[in-house]
């Protein structure tokens, strides 16, 4: 078992190390990009994974070195994975909503303004269903 240990650590410090490492270039993306829709991106994508990667460092840690057995380092990054997409998506939609209407605060960035929706749509951005479109539930029969 005395060989196992060194391999653990390192597996565990290369872990913790290249989780830190994505971390800091999550962080860096969300202090140097120039628009909101750009800096999204660095903490749902990079700071993530960079979270998930020192949390399977901490599981390699206590499972192979200690021997015990947490489930809490396992939740952290579930929780994390599931709602960090959903949050992103939420602000970004609410951003796009603000262009739209032209109550954004922040420029639209080097890739310039969003292109206009099709037809009538508005982004799915908290409209009721027009008249006689396909969601219109009141004259549906299968209700």
């Amino acid at each position: 078992m005395s060989g196992a240990v060194p391999f653990a650590e390192l597996l565990a410090a290369a872990l913790i190390v290249l989780g830190a490492g994505f971390a800091l270039v999550g962080s860096w993306g969300l202090v140097r990009l120039p628009s909101l829709m750009e800096r999204l991106h660095a903490p749902t994508k990079a700071t993530t994974l960079g979270l998930g990667a020192m949390l399977a460092g901490s599981v390699v840690w206590f499972q192979l070195v200690k021997g015990e057995w947490t489930t809490h380092e396992l939740l952290v990054p579930v929780f994390l994975f599931v709602t960090a997409p959903i949050a992103a998506n939420m602000i970004a939609k609410v951003h796009l909503h603000a262009l739209r209407s032209g109550d954004a605060s922040a420029p639209a960035g080097p890739a310039g303004a969003p292109p206009p929706p099709p037809g009538r749509a508005d982004w799915a951005t908290h409209e009721a269903p027009h008249q006689g479109t396909p969601c219109d539930f009141e004259g549906d029969e299968r209700r």
